[in-house]
């Protein structure tokens, strides 16, 4: 069994994976994304913004995931604990990234470089339409990154109470 200080280092960088995770998605989809469309010059320009915030963001946000779910292996020394509902949250948020970054993301890259300019480009475009759609997928599954994420964070808080620590 480990120390009590290497069960707590263990704990808190499972804490801390997860809220640097929740705090990047609130950050990029209530500062960043909201900030680039109200300042910079065009909507071509914040979204090429928000794209490559998006692109940091989902690779720190596996990263995160993949140390939470790591700590938690070493911290309980059971593949069981990567079942509890806590440890499920952090894989679905993992999914949900990967989703959004290798088949989303591609696609809307591959469709703004087709229309070379969203702003300019006819409100009925097919291009346009497609993009539309491809966007309110990538912030339903950014939403259920956010929510699963609070959900895991309830479920590690309550997994201290229901352990006495």
């Amino acid at each position: 069994m480990y120390s009590a200080s290497m069960m707590n280092f263990l704990r808190t960088l499972e804490f801390l994976g997860l809220s640097l995770w929740l705090g990047s998605d609130v950050f990029l989809s209530f500062v960043v994304a909201r900030g680039a469309f109200r300042i910079l010059a065009s909507r071509d320009q914040a979204s090429a913004m928000v794209g490559f915030a998006l692109w940091w963001m989902h690779m720190i946000g596996v990263v995160c995931g993949i140390v939470i779910l790591l700590a938690r292996l070493a911290r309980t020394r059971t593949f069981a604990s990567l079942v509890a509902p806590a440890a499920l949250c952090v894989v679905l948020m993992i999914l949900l990234t990967v989703i959004s970054q290798h088949a989303v993301s591609p696609k809307m890259a591959a469709l703004r470089v087709q229309m070379q300019s969203i702003e300019a480009t006819a409100a009925d475009s097919p291009l346009l339409v497609e993009f539309g759609k491809l966007h309110r997928i990538s912030v339903s599954l950014e939403s259920g990154v956010l929510l699963a994420g609070l959900a895991g964070m309830y479920l590690m808080v309550k997994e201290l109470t229901v352990a006495g620590h």
